[in-house]
């Protein structure tokens, strides 16, 4: 995303646009507005932050990403015309048929970023429309077009446009859980730059329990500054860690009782337990291992449905997803850690283990 930006600023458009990937809770829209802060702090580039809720439509995008100009903010709606009286008059709005031209020409004149969060959500119409522009134009002029989305967001792309997934190449970025440093680091910074320090042996117990899990480790980070408030402690222990044990708790639960709530009423919590039993002795299946897992839940489902679909749902709600950038073989992993194992819990009567 850096590269990106440094081409934009050098008046060029990147190789790629970009899209962000991720199960929910791992940061796609800190990420969002991180860049959106890169990209003001440059100062040479525009910067449009889109939402798929107000782009219902292909002229709410065209509006969107081409706004009044400022002859036609000032024309005033209501004109006298003599012996008539007043009449009502709105200067035309660009139409998606010229979206590409216009585009261009803005661009040309100062690089342009486009944010877009919720991807996935976004209407069909309106993002074919998204992504045919984005590549027209920044063929002819730097333009950078920036998605971010869950894990349904590659089939939400690919049925919009069939190329446009491919083409990304090293633009497709899987937002994930972070690494053990990284952790560590999200909960040590924010503390010493307020003077306060943690022990390792209170570090390892909330690292561990986090799961590496960025929404995770914000819970944590915040029920332990509450520890300090409450303390006035200069040095969190395992005893301040301890203490906060029961609050993170309460919400974590609540967290994932709101993702088993949603995944029962979509209708695919058969289908979702039959693949976290599977998961229980493995942390990661092939795709055939996947599908399997699907085809069971669905033969114990009264509705006919298709595996593809089950997929494409579970994808959707980051129940599971495939994080791209493997080598082979590729595998596809649990979205949210112990997520399926809660779902599990919840079961009535219990859902076997696979092999059991």
């Amino acid at each position: 995303m850096t590269r990106c930006l440094a081409d934009l600023a050098g008046g060029s458009s990147p190789p790629h646009d970009v899209a962000l990937m991720g199960p929910r809770g791992n940061g796609k829209t800190v990420l969002l507005n991180w860049f959106e802060r890169r990209c003001r702090e440059a100062d040479k580039v525009e910067i449009a932050r889109l939402s798929p809720s107000r782009l219902r439509t292909e002229q709410a995008l065209v509006d969107a990403l081409l706004p009044a100009t400022g002859i036609k903010r000032v024309l005033p709606r209501k004109l006298g015309i003599a012996g008539v009286g007043e009449a009502e008059w709105t200067a035309p709005s660009p139409s998606a048929h010229d979206l590409t031209a216009r585009l261009t020409a803005r661009c040309r004149k100062r690089p342009l970023v486009v944010l877009l969060d919720e991807a996935h959500v976004l209407e069909r119409d309106v993002g074919q429309l998204l992504l045919n522009v984005s590549q027209e134009v920044r063929a002819e002029a730097p333009f950078l077009l920036v998605l971010a989305g869950t894990p349904g967001l590659s089939a939400h792309l690919s049925a919009m446009n069939a190329s446009f997934w491919s083409r990304l190449g090293e633009g497709r970025l899987g937002i994930g859980l972070l690494s053990d440093a990284a952790a560590r680091d999200a909960l040590i910074e924010p503390l010493a730059a307020h003077g306060v320090g943690i022990d390792a042996d209170a570090l390892d117990a909330v690292v561990e329990d986090s799961q590496r899990y960025p929404y995770f480790i914000q819970l944590w980070g915040d029920s332990l500054w509450k520890q300090r408030l409450a303390t006035g402690a200069t040095r969190l222990t395992a005893a301040h860690a301890q203490a906060a044990r029961s609050d993170i708790l309460a919400r974590i639960t609540d967290y994932y009782q709101d993702r088993y709530v949603e995944l029962d009423q979509s209708g695919w919590l058969t289908v979702g337990e039959s693949v976290a039993a599977r998961f229980q002795s493995t942390q990661k299946l092939t795709y055939a291992e996947l599908m399997s897992a699907i085809a069971d839940g669905l033969a114990l489902t009264p509705d006919p449905k298709s595996a593809p679909a089950a997929l494409a749902a579970l994808q959707r709600l980051g129940f599971v997803w495939c994080p791209p950038g493997q080598q082979p073989p590729v595998r596809y992993v649990a979205g949210i850690p112990s997520l399926m194992a809660y779902v599990l819990d919840c079961a009535q009567p219990p859902v076997p283990a696979a092999g059991a």
